[in-house]
């Protein structure tokens, strides 16, 4: 069986670095916002290329954290509009939510799957205060057109960054987490760089944000027992910091494996019943998932599994048509729910072997 991802054998490289990690923390005495913490939070932000790492429980408070920053700070109101893909995962549409903000959900392009500055531009009202950019699958959006829009209209861009850490714009050469105002990342297991639980970040250069945001994730606490804003508990656990140090030294050889898998995907795989990703072969994507689209979902991930091969679907209903999401229902976005009623996450990982990769191309091609 060839696993969809494989993160025993994953993490299995690291297995001495975690248990003497480990150790250390056991011995330190200190299990809540020790040294791991701070040095992880100087380490990803350097990674980053920003001045400022808050180190969080997950992916979806560093969203929710982000948006209550900027409303402790009075640059946002409770009310704002914010514009943010419909095809995402649902966690980036609760977060907008979970802090009394609105989401206004658009198309995003067929070929990347991500939203764009011309779309954008189409749904901008007098309430609009934010863009979300998520950048999908692990390929950045194009921060420069949405950049440039943003500062015309005097808008917020946050970008959620859970699948995109290590991809490099090709025009600033920044990282993801270094291009628009703030950042959320999470580091889910699954995730390209993944803690062994949860774990998330905000990255940012806004100084303001970053101090608010250090009280927020704390009971907003300024020093012990001194509480200077509504807070809550979205510490990053310790023991997470240390085993995410200890990967993070590897990411980048990992993202060129996951990048290198991809091409021979593209390359070599020639099936008409498959449709491939768009890559322009630069540093803008790191392929987080290898997603392809097929008529017959239920048919060909049957066929995978007959050949010993998993797969995944990210995600199988869009956001709009959940039933969490109500108000939401009766919406149409057509090209999201074409995405979502044909997408299929074939095998990439760092520890697949070149055996693997010809057997998952021979599969696919005889579909």
């Amino acid at each position: 069986m060839i696993k969809f991802l494989d993160l025993p054998k994953i993490n299995a490289r690291f297995e001495s670095e975690f248990k003497s990690e480990f150790n250390a923390f056991l011995n330190s005495g200190v299990y809540v916002l020790g040294q791991g913490v701070t040095t992880f939070e100087a380490n990803y932000a350097d990674y980053c290329g920003t001045k400022y790492c808050i180190g969080v429980s997950n992916g979806f408070d560093a969203l929710a954290l982000i948006f209550k920053g900027y409303l402790e700070l009075g640059v946002l109101q409770k009310g704002d509009e914010v514009i943010v893909p419909a095809n995402t995962f649902i966690a980036s549409i609760l977060a907008i939510m979970e802090v009394g903000l609105k989401p206004v959900l658009i198309e995003p392009n067929t070929d990347s799957f991500n939203i764009e500055a011309s779309e954008i531009e189409k749904h901008i009202s007098e309430t609009t205060k934010a863009i979300l950019i998520v950048h999908l699958y692990g390929q950045l959006c194009d921060v420069s057109e949405i950049n440039a829009l943003a500062k015309r209209n005097q808008l917020l861009v946050v970008e959620d960054a859970a699948q995109s850490t290590g991809a490099i714009d090709s025009l600033t050469s920044k990282r993801s987490g270094n291009l628009c105002d703030a950042a959320a990342f999470s580091f889910y297991p699954s995730k390209n760089l993944g803690a062994l639980g949860d774990a998330g970040a905000v990255t940012t250069n806004n100084k303001a944000l970053t101090d608010v945001i250090f009280k927020l994730r704390n009971y907003g606490t300024s020093s012990k027992y001194v509480n200077d804003v509504l807070g809550v508990n979205n510490r990053l656990d310790e023991i997470q910091a240390l085993f995410l140090n200890v990967k993070l030294k590897f990411l980048d050889a990992d993202n060129v494996q996951r990048v290198a898998i991809a091409k021979r995907y593209l390359l070599e795989v020639k099936n008409v019943k498959i449709k491939l990703p768009v890559f322009n072969g630069l540093r803008n994507h790191v392929f987080h998932l290898f997603v392809v689209l097929v008529e017959n979902r239920d048919d060909f991930i049957n066929y995978l599994e007959s050949h010993k091969i998993q797969s995944g679907i990210h995600y199988p209903i869009p956001p709009h048509k959940q039933k969490a999401l109500h108000r939401f229902n009766e919406l149409k976005f057509p090209i999201t729910e074409k995405i979502h009623e044909t997408c299929v996450s074939i095998p990439i990982s760092p520890v697949m072997t070149k055996l693997q990769v010809d057997t998952v191309i021979a599969i696919l091609n005889g579909y």
